[in-house]
């Protein structure tokens, strides 16, 4: 029997499908970009065929760009070789009935060559799925967590699209953080959403105003770092459509304006063995107890953090959101509960881990996982030593390390990654090259508002 609220056994679905409950599952598995795709089965028949036989769908989902423009240049998928399928195999531990759509369930699928019926390495949960199996290897399972923050807006999607997203009206005009009377605002909402997350097999802690005009944080509970990312995509595809069926709109854009805050994606990890965290221990880390292995973790997801930058910030918007005094981390560096710095530790004994601040809310929740897990794995195989804790003040400290600063730079720097080749392989890291170099060249030909309001007269 499944224990969490929303979540199905095959066995559970065949009796909601023969009550009328669900008619409908989504077989779905997300893109380079974090998105669902996939198709919608008559639940009888997902029942009676998909779950043996899975599905196929064109392998040119993950060569096409936002707006679903065939993107040629990939050795993946192209023209050439015909642009062919790939295999969609349930993964039944993640079957749950979506509260929010009228019955219907969704499943995530792992994609799988359709010849050899391996992982498709090229997407994201199979990046995901090949860094858990290395830190099972080495004897650990891994926790998650995943702090997504967002903004929210009076229009519907499709006004903004018809109006060019000009005149966006967020719904408040003050900033909430932690403001209940503000919040209350927004409750018809919020409510719906954590009432249709909670129902839908992922667990809520929490809801609550954020820094910005109209920003909020909804907190989705902890789980293995592969449930966390599936919980993370579920989220926003879930906030998405509650939005639309209230006529809002919400943003994980991760700065949607130049004078608000951005919108980040906190995320949290932690190493256990036999059913406890072994971050915590008898080590003395610049005044944190923490076992060697916490340390060297530390060590080496800090060592690698800008060589993987476009796994954290894959967009040319992500850079935006680095600004001093705004909440996200400029700086490399690690402090304990100092929320200036790009690596904040919280918790002591069990409850002890790293958050890394540095994620953006447009961020892939499979890319970030996988990145932060082989760097801090490599950190413990190698024993890397973090940098003395900083003290104070990190928007201010020019001695530290800064991030990249665009995603050009950050492109370059995973170009020159020998860590990149060597963990994820060549082929992996070439598509996704391409994916982030077509981002960009398709933003570098564009002409932007500001310019226009820059130069069409003054110049």
């Amino acid at each position: 029997m499944s224990t969490t609220k929303g979540m199905l056994t095959l066995d559970q679905l065949t009796q909601k499908v023969a009550n009328s409950e669900i008619e409908t599952v989504i077989v779905a598995f997300t893109d380079l970009y974090g998105r669902y795709m996939g198709k919608r089965f008559d639940a009888t028949f997902f029942i009676d065929n998909t779950v043996r036989d899975g599905t196929h769908a064109c392998n040119y989902l993950l060569t096409v760009d936002m707006e679903m423009i065939v993107i040629e240049g990939y050795q993946f998928s192209n023209w050439e070789k015909g642009y062919g399928d790939f295999h969609l195999v349930p993964d039944m531990s993640t079957l749950r009935q979506l509260s929010w759509q009228e019955t219907t369930a969704l499943i995530i699928c792992d994609v799988q060559d359709t010849a050899t019926h391996s992982l498709v390495g090229q997407v994201p949960r199979s990046i995901l799925r090949m860094q858990i199996d290395r830190a099972a290897e080495l004897g650990y399972s891994v926790m998650a967590a995943s702090e997504l923050e967002y903004y929210l807006f009076e229009n519907t999607y499709r006004e903004l699209a018809e109006q060019g997203h000009h005149i966006l009206k967020p719904a408040g005009w003050y900033i909430e953080d932690y403001h209940i009377f503000q919040g209350t605002r927004c409750e018809n909402f919020h409510g719906a959403c954590r009432k249709a997350l909670n129902s839908s097999g992922v667990p809520v802690e929490n809801s609550k105003g954020e820094a910005g005009v109209g920003q909020h944080e909804l907190n989705i509970q902890y789980s293995d770092i592969l449930g966390m990312a599936d919980r993370h995509t579920i989220f926003k595809q879930c906030l998405k459509e509650v939005a639309d069926q209230q006529n809002l709109s919400v943003t994980f854009m991760a700065k949607y304006v130049e004078d608000q805050s951005g919108s980040s994606c906190h995320i949290h990890l932690s190493l256990w063995q036999n059913g406890n965290n072994i971050f915590p221990g008898d080590s003395d880390l610049s005044g944190v107890k923490c076992s060697p292995e916490f340390k060297w973790f530390l060590g080496g997801w800090m060592k690698y953090i800008s060589e993987l930058m476009v796994f954290y910030a894959p967009t040319v918007n992500s850079y935006k959101r680095f600004q001093a005094e705004s909440w996200a981390p400029t700086k490399i560096a690690w402090s304990y509960d100092n929320r200036t710095t790009g690596f904040r530790i919280v918790g002591h004994g069990q409850s002890l881990r790293i958050e890394c601040r540095i994620p953006g809310a447009d961020c892939n929740p499979y890319l970030v996982f996988a990145a932060a897990l082989a760097s801090g794995l490599d950190g413990i195989q190698n024993q890397i030593n973090p940098p003395e804790m900083y003290l104070g003040d990190g928007y201010s400290a020019d001695h530290l390390p800064s991030m990249p600063s665009n995603l050009g730079e950050a492109i370059q720097l995973l170009e020159k990654s020998d860590f990149a080749r060597k963990t994820f392989g060549s082929e992996i890291i070439d598509h996704y090259l391409h994916f982030f170099k077509t981002e960009l060249k398709l933003y570098n030909k564009a002409v932007t508002d500001w310019e226009k309001k820059r130069y069409f007269e003054q110049i």
